[in-house]
């Protein structure tokens, strides 16, 4: 995610922050809740995002538009249902950016934020704030729920997966890192933007949908 002005590198590093921080909040508060002691004896149920922020991860997103937090570890022995229990603990991280966008979208559905980028050289604009926050909270959602480890949606998908084709997925999830390293770089290398095309139409139909 670039950024071109002071106002627009603080607007964007506040809606980095937030992101990330409701997001692996959001993994280890429903771990801990379904009986994992496991994220709160590590210190991440809490939404100090100095406790779930990784220093090169951060930093990625106003490099190369693309980061990552710290993982919140989880034991799949403490969670009811094994599959189904690390789906669900997944799955929480996307659906709390969506739910985040979407307060967020509020002021701006209603008319009471401008959704309009203006603001100083220096401190961005409540709605340049709100705009980054929305959108950055729709992509990290999006993104994550692409079935490739280690991506929220590989555990999602994992449940749903007949255990007689379990082998064949798991064997793809081994790879899943180089072809996710590959879809990141497809496009500055070869330009063909595969990423873009799997997830664009879902993050342009989201924000559709929550900003009217």
């Amino acid at each position: 995610m670039f950024v071109t002005s002071v106002a627009e590198a603080i607007a964007v590093g506040i809606a980095v922050v937030l992101a990330i921080t409701v997001h692996e909040f959001a993994h280890a508060w429903v771990a801990d809740v379904l009986g994992d002691p496991t994220p709160r004896r590590e210190g991440r149920v809490t939404l100090d995002p100095r406790a779930h922020l990784d220093p090169l991860g951060t930093l990625l997103f106003f490099i190369a538009g693309f980061g990552w937090g710290k993982p919140v570890n989880s034991n799949p022995r403490y969670l009811p249902g094994g599959a189904r229990g690390l789906a669900l603990v997944a799955a929480a991280g996307p659906v709390a950016n969506v739910l985040l966008a979407a307060i967020c979208a509020l002021p701006l559905r209603l008319g009471i934020v401008d959704v309009g980028m203006g603001g100083g050289r220096v401190l961005p604009s409540l709605g340049m704030l709100y705009w980054n926050v929305i959108l950055l909270n729709v992509i990290l959602a999006v993104f994550n729920l692409l079935p490739l480890a280690p991506l929220d949606g590989s555990k999602v998908l994992a449940f749903f997966i007949p255990p007689a084709w379990m082998r064949q997925y798991q064997r793809i999830q081994e790879v899943g890192p180089l072809l996710l390293l590959m879809l990141i770089f497809m496009p500055r290398f070869i330009g063909l933007d595969l990423l873009g095309v799997l997830i664009g139409p879902p993050i342009r139909g989201m924000l559709a949908v929550l900003l009217g």
